[in-house]
């Protein structure tokens, strides 16, 4: 008798390649990738339980010989990830901020590991901007540039900048104080 549970069940063979670029080398240990390029190096782990990741030739494999709906989301979001590792030590990726006053200019002093935005909204206190290792900031008069070999790394420092300006209980609209961002690694907002 044949079941609706049995139907659900069924697995196949799946597998996902990534090609690699001749100026970028990559080195797979157990589930360590290492990725070096013109622009860095970046190193990350990741879960790669019931699935294979090995480096054949120029290309990453990874995949299952018996791959359920859960084994496919996990390839396809591992491929995604290795994938921006590879652009990452090729080109930097590149967050674009602009720094918005209406009254009270705003100044961005970048120290080494944090920034200090000074005068918003006319404080006296600074607030402080925490930037992750491994980025690098640049500010000059209205404009604040984010850059980081990983992806992850230089988005959560541009969030950071945005975080650390919002006003709350505030509208938007009508508030329009503060650090946005308007590139996100190549696309405008």
């Amino acid at each position: 008798m044949f079941s609706f549970l049995e139907e659900s069940k069924m697995k196949k063979e799946l597998f996902v390649t990534i090609d690699i670029p001749e100026e970028v080398e990559v080195k797979i240990e157990g589930e360590i990738v290492e990725t070096k390029g013109v622009a860095g190096e970046n190193k990350r782990e990741f879960d790669t339980t019931n699935l294979t990741l090995e480096k054949k030739d120029n290309q990453i494999i990874i995949g299952n010989k018996k791959a359920t709906k859960r084994e496919k989301k996990m390839m396809n979001t591992l491929a995604s990830h290795i994938k921006n590792m590879i652009k990452g030590v090729q080109k930097k990726f590149e967050y674009q901020l602009k720094i918005c006053f209406s009254h009270f200019p705003i100044t961005v002093e970048i120290l080494e590991n944090e920034a200090i935005v000074k005068n918003f909204l006319g404080e006296k206190i600074p607030r402080k901007v925490i930037i992750p290792p491994g980025v690098e900031v640049k500010a000059d008069k209205e404009i604040i540039i984010v850059s980081a070999v990983d992806k992850e790394l230089a988005g959560q420092a541009a969030a950071n900048f945005e975080k650390a300006t919002k006003v709350p209980m505030k509208d938007r609209r009508v508030f329009q104080d503060g650090i946005y961002i308007t590139d996100k690694a190549g696309r405008k907002m």
